[in-house]
Parts: structure tokens; C-alpha cells; sequence
């Protein structure tokens, strides 16, 4: 045999000793105090099953006022009866109010018992926690699209008159901003086919009007 299962053997046996004598002091005080036959027996179950209770209710739902009062009336109930028996008390002449007491003493254990079984918890369920807001992904930086090449306007039909053509009009001065980013454009397609860009594919890149296209491409030379 185990050292633990010694240790909880002797613990046991301990229990067993101590609850033997405190439910004899009991038995004895309700007998003194006029409580005979089976009611003397009945009251130390009655004064042990309610510190059970009590206590059960403290260990499963927590500290709450109403555990803690019913378990020090039935530890006062219990020590009472065992200090009474020591002989400080004259068992042959139990006073009237302690009489008294034994004999309220099955309403008010039942009015405990009663309401520690029956009596809310007082804990309240906890509110679901609120959704976490949905967590945004990283932005994916948008990539800016080129701008598809003007479509060629669908040719005149033969019966229409054509117009005469306009003097076209002069190009306008290029931004010094634009020929940079143009300038990174064609440095990026060389190195990327070898070539160097042609005015149609750097029109196209930039999204600019064809005169601004042969502006732009006569500074890249």
C-alpha cells in the first residue's frame, strides 16, 4: 500500500471520528432539550446536511452572501451543540431558550435548505462578446492602368463629303514632369526588350495625345 493511500485512509478515518462525535454531541443536546426517540436522531443529520449544502454552494457558485449565512448558522448550530456537551451546560436542566431554539430549529433548517436549492445563483451569464470588426487587409496598392490607344475612327463612308482637313495646331509646351516619368518609361522597355520604345507603344504607356507622344519622344532622343 501507497504512502498517498495511507495519507487518505487516516484522512478518512479522522472524518469519519470527528463527524461520529459531533453527531452524538448533537443527538445528546436534542435529547436534553426534549427531543426523544427518532427526533434526536434527526437533528444532527438535519444540522450536517445544511453545512454540506452551504458549503457546496460556496465551492460550485462562488462567494454569495446567502451560502455564507446558512453555513455559519449550521457551524454555529454544530460547535454550539458540541461546546454544550463539554459540561458547561447541566444537560438535566436545559434552560428554556435553548428549548426554544432546538425546537425551531427544523423550520429554520428547512427554510435554509429550501433556499439554497432553489435561490438563484446570482451570477448572470456573461453578454456575448461583441464581433471583433473584420480586420481590413493590407490595401493592394492599385496598379495604375494604361489607358488604351485611341480607336481609329471608322472611316467615312463614300457618299459623305469629306472635310477639309484643319492646319493642326501647334503642340503645347510638355511638362518637365511628364518627359521624367516618359524618360523612366522608355528606360524600363529597353531594359526590358532590349529595343528602344517607338512613339505608338510610349503613346499608349503614358496615355497622351499622339502630338504630345512626338513631342515627348523628340526630347528622349
Amino acid at each position: 500500500m501507497t504512502r498517498s493511500a495511507l495519507r487518505v485512509d487516516a484522512v478518512l478515518v479522522q472524518a469519519v471520528i470527528a463527524g461520529a462525535l459531533s453527531f452524538a454531541h448533537l443527538h445528546d443536546l436534542a435529547a436534553a432539550a426534549g427531543q426523544d426517540g427518532w427526533k434526536a436522531w434527526a437533528y444532527p443529520v438535519s444540522v450536517d446536511l445544511l453545512l454540506v449544502a452551504a458549503w457546496r454552494r460556496l465551492r460550485t457558485d462562488g462567494p454569495s452572501r446567502l451560502a455564507w449565512c446558512w453555513f455559519v448558522i449550521a457551524l454555529v448550530a454544530s460547535l454550539g451543540a458540541n461546546v454544550a456537551t463539554a459540561g458547561l451546560l447541566d444537560l438535566g436542566n436545559v434552560p428554556a431558550w435553548l428549548r426554544i431554539l432546538v425546537a425551531a430549529w427544523p423550520a429554520l433548517a428547512f427554510m435554509g435548505g429550501t433556499l439554497l436549492a432553489h435561490s438563484p445563483t446570482g451570477h448572470a451569464p456573461a453578454p456575448p462578446a461583441p464581433a471583433a470588426p473584420a480586420q481590413d487587409s493590407d490595401p493592394v496598392p492599385e496598379v495604375q492602368r494604361e489607358p488604351a490607344a485611341a480607336a481609329e475612327p471608322d472611316p467615312a463612308p463614300e457618299d459623305t463629303p469629306a472635310l477639309p482637313t484643319a492646319e493642326p495646331a501647334p503642340a503645347a509646351p510638355v511638362p518637365a514632369a511628364l518627359v521624367d516619368h516618359a524618360r523612366k518609361v522608355a528606360d524600363d522597355h529597353h531594359t526590358r526588350t532590349g529595343t528602344r520604345i517607338d512613339t505608338d507603344t510610349l503613346r499608349a504607356r503614358l496615355g497622351v495625345p499622339a502630338p504630345m507622344a512626338d513631342a515627348i519622344a523628340a526630347q528622349l532622343t
